[in-house]
Formats: C-alpha cells, sequence, structure tokens
C-alpha cells in the first residue's frame, strides 16, 4: 500500500525491502534519533530491522498496527504509523520519526495529517493518541497543529538511556476530526 503524500513524499507500507533504507537512515542519524528513542541501540544490522518488520507485519496481520516508512525524494527518511490499536476501544496510538535532513519542512505534519485520516476514515478508529517527551518541543508542535488535545502528561512513563522521561499525551476522537475539517 502506497500514501501519496505530496509530489516529493510518500509512505510505503513497512515491508522486507526497506530494511536497508531503514538502516542506513538510523545509521546517519544515531545522535539525532537516540535523544528520545529508545529503541536505536538495538538495530545494529539489516537482519535487526529485517526482523522487526517482520514482527510489524504480524502485527498488521492482527489488525493491531499499521505502519509504514516515509519516503521523500525516493530516499527513506523516518517512519509512522498507528501502533497499539486497540479493536475493543477502537484506538491507537501514533508514533513517528524522521531523519534531521527530512525535519523542519513539514514533512511529518503532513504525514500525520494523512495517517489520522487514515485512522478515522480506514481503520475505523473513535480514538487516536499522539505521545511526546515533554522536552521533545518539536514532536508536541505535530499534534498541537492538528488541534489534538492535552490530556495531561505521563510521569516518567518512558525510559530513554536509562532516564525516565515524562510523556505529554495529546488525543483526537473522531468527531472533534471531523469538525476541524469542515
Amino acid at each position: 500500500m502506497v500514501i501519496v503524500i505530496d509530489e516529493h513524499t510518500r509512505l510505503e507500507e513497512t515491508a522486507p525491502e526497506h530494511a536497508a533504507g531503514l538502516l542506513d537512515a538510523v545509521n546517519a542519524n544515531r545522535d539525532h534519533l537516540s535523544t528520545f528513542l529508545p529503541w536505536v541501540g538495538a538495530m545494529q544490522t539489516v537482519e535487526d530491522f529485517e526482523r522487526y518488520i517482520q514482527q510489524c507485519q504480524q502485527k498488521t496481520a492482527e489488525k493491531l498496527e499499521q505502519s509504514f516508512v516515509i519516503v521523500v525524494n525516493g530516499v527513506i527518511a523516518g517512519r509512522i504509523g498507528i501502533h497499539h490499536i486497540q479493536p475493543a476501544n477502537q484506538s491507537g496510538a501514533i508514533g513517528y520519526w524522521l531523519t534531521r535532513e527530512a525535519g523542519g519542512k513539514g514533512v511529518m505534519l503532513n504525514c500525520c495529517r494523512k495517517i489520522v485520516e487514515y485512522g478515522f476514515s480506514v481503520l475505523q478508529l473513535h480514538r487516536i493518541e499522539i505521545k511526546a517527551a515533554t522536552h521533545n518541543i518539536k514532536s508536541q508542535a505535530i499534534p498541537q497543529k492538528l488541534g489534538f488535545i492535552r490530556e495531561g502528561v505521563l510521569r516518567e512513563s518512558e525510559r530513554v538511556n536509562d532516564v525516565y522521561f515524562d510523556i505529554v499525551l495529546y488525543a483526537m476522537l473522531q468527531h472533534e476530526w471531523k469538525r476541524l475539517l469542515q
């Protein structure tokens, strides 16, 4: 599956052929990504990404996630997806990361907008969450610009590099999103 964002950017459903490109993106951005993402150190080889992609595909088959690589001008520049889907509650959480080079150009905002639309229209979710570390101002800007509601702070709820981060929780309900589109 491919979702076109604009003439330069598209989302491709995460697949085994993305493993090498994901490793390249991470290798070129380890310092940048490891500031807020706990998994960066564990991803050292193409095989690590292949195993991870297999897990993603299994979760997609079970309807527990839908994930994509972000391709900008033909190069993998990050990932985005709806994870932790709870069918009984019709809810999920958007997670994302982007290379430093692709940042600051509206790529992630546009990708998130499409993923929110996808979550509410195709997956028929009722609620979508986005979480970000309290000191990750750039990541928080995404849900804020999309009109998500800040619901609170989850104290010391994520461990990154042996430090516990406070996490801000944002959420959007399907009827709120529809109202924003009017």
